[in-house]
């Protein structure tokens, strides 16, 4: 099973920077979308042979999710079950007979860390929720998770340290998610590679240098890392400020 996650930095702008394209080429089985910045109908894409979902947020051109995959659910869940969370967007769940399929987009802890109090509750409820799911059958996580783990996972970190993205609080949690049962599939794959990155800044050439921060992940429940095959990054894939990952996993739907 293949499957891709990408950021695409508002999805009817994708469109106009040939998404169908690479959409197609990838031939994914589930492929998730963040950062979708609109409501229903304000685009058309229809690929054949998926099915579709959105969870958009209340405010108009912002977050937002979306799942395309070529097997129906046996259940579909928008949010993490939190009203706290819901208003934005950025959860959808995707049940299967033999695991859960969870895309996220996180909230951004914004300059000067403005919200990272509801960020770190965010971390906190979403760590349940997934925990919950894992108690009942494992889980394949994915999206943009705004946070460079390790100073591996970015290319200047000592600048960078305690700004949004990687702050002490939110490289924490994701520690604390890992230590719960979770795996990077990346990292584990690959713990020394360095310059993996699939977020550049608009500014001062950074992806022609790539100057980036590695912020896009595929996390599974560890019992499946026997199962995971490969994870990629894709950083020649452009049209947004982030390029997708993938996972080629053993499991059918």
């Amino acid at each position: 099973m293949r499957l891709i996650s990408w950021n695409v930095n508002g999805f009817r702008a994708a469109l106009k920077n040939g998404f169908e394209g690479t959409f197609a080429q990838f031939g994914a089985d589930i492929f998730g979308l963040q950062e979708t910045k609109m409501q229903p109908g304000q685009a058309e894409f229809a690929p054949e042979g998926y099915f579709q979902y959105w969870n958009s947020a209340e405010r108009k051109g912002y977050s937002g999710t979306a799942v395309f995959t070529k097997k129906e659910p046996l259940a579909v869940r928008y949010g993490i079950g939190l009203p706290d969370h819901e208003a934005e967007g950025r959860a959808i769940t995707l049940e299967y007979p033999g695991f859960y399929y969870v895309n996220v987009y996180t909230p951004n802890a914004q300059a000067e860390l403005k919200r990272i109090g509801y960020r770190t509750r965010w971390e906190d409820d979403l760590r349940d929720y997934l925990m919950g799911l894992d108690a009942q059958k494992p889980v394949i996580y994915c999206g943009d998770l705004n946070v460079a783990h390790n100073e591996i996972d970015i290319k200047n970190p000592g600048p960078n340290r305690g700004h949004a993205g990687f702050s002490d609080e939110e490289r924490a949690k994701m520690t604390q998610l890992l230590a719960s049962g979770f795996t990077d599939t990346f990292r584990a794959l690959y713990p020394d590679r360095a310059g993996a990155y699939t977020w550049w800044s608009y500014r001062g050439n950074a992806r022609a240098n790539n100057t980036g921060w590695r912020i896009d992940y595929f996390i599974v429940s560890s019992r499946l890392m026997d199962k995971v095959e490969d994870s990629f990054i894709y950083p020649e894939v452009t049209g947004s400020d982030h390029c997708p990952v993938g996972l080629e996993v053993a499991l059918e739907f």
